[in-house]
């Protein structure tokens, strides 16, 4: 199964992986094995910190190798219909209220709502994808159906 993002959130969970591989463990390694140097290790904090810090660096390592072997790079280009598609940032306005919501629509490793970046796989997400500009779309949440209108659509 293979999980859609985006080339820049790709690069950037790559990034980690490399900065956490090859600059952070190397450092944390480093300074376990001088803390272990300096005699007894059951009240020494400095080794105890790192031995807790090094499983964490590890475990997200494990946790990028998986992100990044089911990842599929997902183009973000406009297409030529105008339709929204992943990597749409889309203009909503609440039909009712007149209140404008800006979401961005991307894969699971991406999200982050205090920015409006949305998962493509969500709700609102699902309830985007095909539809173009101009047209009303009910979205179901919590409180009940919105009736959005589709402001603008645009690609980065």
């Amino acid at each position: 199964m293979s999980d859609p993002i985006s080339k820049e959130g790709f690069d950037k969970l790559m990034e980690e992986w490399k900065r956490l591989k090859f600059v952070e463990r190397p450092e944390m390694q480093r300074q376990v094995g001088a803390a272990a140097a300096e005699g007894d290790r059951s009240e020494n904090a400095a080794y105890t910190y790192g031995k807790m810090r090094l499983r964490d660096i590890d475990r997200r390592l494990r946790e990028l190798d998986k992100i990044l072997d089911h990842a599929k790079v997902v183009s973000t280009e406009a297409p030529a219909d105008g339709s929204i598609r992943f990597g749409a940032t889309v203009t909503l306005e609440d039909r009712k209220t007149r209140k404008k919501r800006v979401y961005t629509l991307v894969g699971v490793q991406e999200i982050d709502p205090l920015q409006g970046r949305i998962s493509v796989s969500s709700p609102v997400g699902q309830a985007l994808i095909g539809k173009k500009k101009g047209e009303i779309v009910p979205i179901t949440v919590p409180r009940g159906a919105i009736e959005y209108s589709i402001i603008e659509i645009e690609y980065k």
